[in-house]
């Protein structure tokens, strides 16, 4: 067949064309033969000519709706470099510069709000955080440890804190090693609250928030999923407390003096002069000291100085004389001497609220508002800054260097390399809060991808946990080996959460999940908040207290909820899978009412 003369024939004369085509129907019967030789070439060029347009657009129109996670294109909207004079040139460098101190300076701002947000929370629920701590009869139950965790760093907005916490405890022999593992696990759980609160502030453009979402919740999937793995694996065979002892006892460690937080030298001019805690308040709570019940955790006092001086006190009897030499007898008193501690305080701390006699409670509220409002601020400028940087080749070259693999015999080292990026930056940083919360914005604007964010999370799951380790080499003696073996349980826990879900890229379960739930939070952007409150308060909470009704309670109500949700998991593997093994009416969910299978009646 070849149509393409017959359409160049026919585009001289289109009205002669179409009158040819009218005048012969007619006498459609009498002459059959040579008519269906016309409609036959008339019908040819039809086929080939009308739906040229038309087949062209819906080419194109479903790639966007298909792949919603390709990287927007950067491109240059404003005049060349090589179009520009020297002038030009010179107004475009200085233009840089400016655009980039002024990201800096909105980086600045932004952490310094992610640190006070922390104070704030502390503020708000760091005694409660410390009762959760208190309660001995939850201790050797490892799910209630678990949610105990989560809720507590969830409360404080800082894993660092928590962890902490454990430490001393088991430190104090409040806790032993093995209860105190499934806290960890928890707070590496909780720290990943920071950058999902952070995806939040961009839900105002679908796309933007749909990428950011997911590059935030990668980081929680991965850590529900490890959890949900090794901590029955950890209660069956104590793998991290033998591992870890084994290690702690092959060396003798010395410690040394207080290991480096690079980014507080940063901070702290600006945050100390906004709020300053007394974290040990939180410590004494969960050591159930009562002299703590009622402290303040604002830092009042700065500079104290403490003196010993010796004085005479009564004794019941010569008997109760550390050393006859320092005993006397005065009439019907025996004397001795005593070293009484004298604390005097010197100079007053210089912050906002250190004379504003408030409750914690109060100026955690004020700081929390405060601090939500500096975030938002400092995330859209962020966003902005980044959006108009971000043109031209620097910004394709800097895209194409953080999303490209390396060449084909070593691409799969590319994946590694971010870990150890993402390692060595929440290294420097101190603080995998930071970092991730760092990356959201970038992940949201197209700058990274999804599948390159996951790697660099990981490494800062490592980074973290890095950093815990060499404090914990710079502990006291009394407390190196405790605070060591914690810090080697969490770097080990999240090695093994890395071979889990890593190496193998069908395992790289967090991304698919972190995707579905980003398509689905860009569609119904309420659903975001709904997940998070969820997932880090209503299901620990509710875990929690059926622990502590104990352990039938607990069994009685949640194995049928697993039971449940494993039944929904194999039946949507088999509908997308294989869906002729199933009757009929299990092959999709319209035997549910809408409500049980959409978002659309909530929404």
């Amino acid at each position: 067949m070849t149509p393409w003369p017959e359409v160049e024939n026919a585009q001289p004369n289109p009205g002669e064309y179409i009158k040819g085509i009218t005048s012969q129907q007619p006498h459609m019967e009498g002459k059959e033969k040579e008519t269906n030789k016309n409609v036959t070439g008339t019908s040819e060029t039809k086929i080939e000519l009308l739906p040229s347009h038309p087949t062209a657009t819906p080419v194109e129109e479903p790639t966007d709706v298909e792949d919603p996670w390709d990287l927007p294109e950067l491109q240059h909207k404003g005049i060349k470099w090589t179009e520009r004079d020297t002038k030009g040139k010179i107004l475009c460098i200085l233009q840089g510069i400016g655009k980039f101190l002024l990201l800096l300076g909105f980086l600045y701002l932004f952490v310094c709000s992610l640190d006070v947000l922390s104070s704030a929370f502390q503020l708000v629920g760091g005694k409660m955080a410390g009762k959760f701590f208190s309660s001995n009869s939850i201790m050797s139950n490892p799910l209630a440890g678990l949610m105990i965790g989560v809720l507590v760093t969830a409360m404080v907005q800082s894993s660092s804190t928590s962890t902490s916490i454990i430490v001393s405890m088991v430190a104090s022999s409040l806790l032993t090693v093995r209860t105190a593992i499934p806290f960890v696990m928890g707070a590496n759980i909780g720290t990943s609250v920071t950058n999902t609160l952070v995806a939040l502030m961009q839900a105002g453009d679908r796309n933007v928030f749909r990428r950011a979402f997911a590059g935030a919740t990668v980081h929680d999937f991965f850590n529900w999923l490890s959890v949900l793995v090794l901590l029955p694996v950890e209660v069956s065979t104590h793998y991290l407390e033998v591992l870890t002892n084994l290690i702690v006892e092959s060396f003798h460690f010395k410690s040394g003096e207080n290991a480096p937080e690079l980014l507080k030298v940063i901070t702290n001019p600006l945050t100390k002069q906004i709020i300053q805690l007394d974290k040990k308040v939180i410590n004494q709570i969960a050591m159930n000291d009562p002299a703590a019940q009622n402290k303040s955790l604002i830092k009042i006092w700065c500079k104290t100085v403490t003196s010993v001086t010796q004085v005479n006190v009564t004794i019941p009897s010569i008997q109760n004389c550390t050393s006859p030499n320092l005993c006397w007898a005065n009439g019907f008193h025996t004397w001795t001497l005593k070293n009484v501690t004298h604390r005097e305080n010197i100079a007053k701390c210089q912050h906002l609220f250190v004379n504003a006699n408030l409750l914690d409670l109060v100026v955690g509220i004020i700081l929390l508002v405060t601090s939500l409002l500096v975030l938002c601020g400092c995330l859209i400028m962020i966003v902005k800054v980044l959006g108009s940087v971000l043109e031209g080749r620097v910004a394709v070259v800097i895209k194409k260097t953080i999303n490209t693999d390396f060449p084909f015999p070593f691409s799969w080292l590319t994946g590694y390399l971010a870990i150890l990026v993402g390692a060595g930056m929440t290294f420097i940083v101190q603080s995998s809060s930071v970092f991730t919360s760092t990356l959201t914005p970038l992940i949201g604007v197209g700058v990274i991808s999804t599948e390159r964010a996951y790697p660099l999370t990981l490494g800062a799951n490592i980074g973290t946990t890095t950093t815990a380790i060499m404090a914990a080499l710079a502990s006291p003696g009394k407390t190196l080996r405790s605070s060591l073996q914690i810090a080697l349980c969490h770097f080990f826990f999240n090695i093994t959460g890395i071979l889990l879900w890593y190496p193998v890229p069908f395992t790289r379960l967090p991304i698919r999940l972190a995707k579905g739930l980003g398509n689905v939070s860009a569609k119904y952007r309420w659903f975001a908040v709904f997940y998070l409150v969820i997932l880090f308060f209503l299901v620990p909470l509710s875990v929690f207290g059926l622990s502590l009704a104990g352990w039938p309670v607990l069994v009685g109500v949640g194995v049928p909820i697993v039971l449940v949700i494993l039944l929904v998991v194999v039946l949507k593997l088999l509908q997308a899978r294989c869906p002729g093994i199933l009757p009929k009416v299990l092959q999709t969910w319209n035997f549910l009412p809408l409500c049980m299978r959409s978002l659309k009646p909530w929404d």
